[in-house]
């Protein structure tokens, strides 16, 4: 059996290490060039990929933003899972407002502008604090921009004058006082059996995911359960296969998508050692066709990214629970470096072996690590 990824990052990596021990070959493209790699070494494999689309048997991503051309060539194979429309959908913010909306899955009030002017309509119409989104190739707080006060928007308005609104529109959002943001990390087959992750909730700085803890605390049945039914809506209406994860606000007891992303997920990564089967070697059984494997939660788990910091000493492997993950990347600000997942049995212990890995590792690069690890301290303390 053999899997083609187009990507060939951190997360293709992962799948194929995955994959590996279920004897799965897994080859990756590098969306930039075109050229076959191996995932894990990164050296270039001599094949094309023509030749290779027709050597495996399923292909999937490890991000959305691949070319579309690429997109539609992989597709005409018939082997691309998840779909194409799915993997447009999650890479397009346009498109996935439209199928929110066609789902009537609850989202945040919105408008999408093609032109500076309308910001003006969309001031009156949402307020004057708005999260504005390039609708296509923005991650990781990247083609955002805010809007705290009516006063500032002449001075947007100028900035992103400068931008081409008729090829990359912007989706202008309501901000929302949210309570908290959570996602769900579910598997898909091609049968419709579905395996669900517990919510994670999800700690972001400056736009950008720093920890997943999981499970979620203080999560209520009907809470899971509105995230499962939405998850659902989307996977059925895209005959999805595979992982998709599913980010929320919540707002008291109801959610509103903030966004999906039809690949395994940051904020997944903590099932590496915290649940039965992780999500990349479910994402392999159910793009091959193979039984999904048990998403039982095995340890209260966080996940903490290293962001931008460049390698550093070993030590806090000697914390009970503690399982390092390098990318082996070049450093740059805000660049996914690396994860660490912290296992423990309940909150608490999770809470002190975070704060036993901030002894470890740069507080620049960790801003919520102290705080969140007293959080969870306190939080079972109650």
């Amino acid at each position: 059996m053999s899997i083609l990824v187009l990507g060939s990052g951190q997360l293709a990596r992962m799948m194929a290490l995955s994959a590996y021990p279920l004897g799965i070959s897994v080859q990756a493209v590098d969306v930039a060039d075109n050229k076959i790699v191996d995932p894990v070494t990164k050296q270039v494999i001599n094949n094309t990929l023509e030749k290779l689309i027709e050597e495996v048997d399923a292909i999937t991503v490890e991000f959305e933003h691949i070319p579309e051309d690429l997109l539609q060539l992989v597709h005409s194979s018939g082997k691309l899972k998840p779909s194409i429309e799915a993997i447009l959908a999650g890479a397009d913010r346009v498109r996935e407002k439209k199928l929110l909306e066609k789902l009537n899955v609850a989202n945040c009030p919105f408008q999408i502008v093609t032109e500076v002017e309308q910001l003006d309509a969309a001031v009156a119409t949402l307020g004057d604090k708005l999260i504005i989104k390039a609708s296509r190739d923005g991650y990781d707080g990247y083609g955002q921009w805010r809007l705290h006060d009516k006063a500032d928007l002449p001075e947007l308005k100028e900035q992103l004058s400068k931008l081409d609104l008729n090829k990359v529109p912007l989706v202008v959002e309501k901000m929302l006082k949210f309570d908290r943001e959570l996602s769900l990390v579910a598997v898909r087959n091609a049968s419709g059996d579905i395996a669900y992750y517990p919510l994670a909730e999800n700690l972001h700085h400056q736009g950008q995911l720093h920890v997943s803890v999981a499970p979620a605390p203080h999560v209520s049945l009907e809470l899971t359960e509105q995230a499962q039914t939405i998850f659902n809506k989307l996977a059925e209406s895209l005959d999805y296969v595979g992982v998709l994860a599913v980010e929320f606000f919540q707002l008291g007891e109801q959610l509103l998508v903030n966004e999906i992303a039809p690949r395994v997920h940051n904020s997944g990564h903590w099932t590496m050692h915290g649940a039965d089967t992780c999500q990349f070697e479910n994402h392999i059984r159910a793009v091959e066709g193979l039984p999904l494997g048990s998403t039982k939660t095995m340890s209260t788990t966080a996940m903490i990214n290293i962001i931008g910091c460049k390698d550093f000493a070993r030590e806090m492997l000697s914390i009970s629970g503690c399982h390092m993950h390098w990318y082996g990347k070049t450093p740059r600000a805000k660049r996914k470096m690396g994860h660490f997942n912290l296992c423990a049995e309940d909150y608490i212990g999770l809470g002190h072996s975070m704060l036993a890995l901030s002894k470890y590792v740069p507080e620049e690069h960790f801003p919520m690590l102290k705080d969140e690890a007293q959080r969870l301290i306190e939080l079972q303390a109650k």
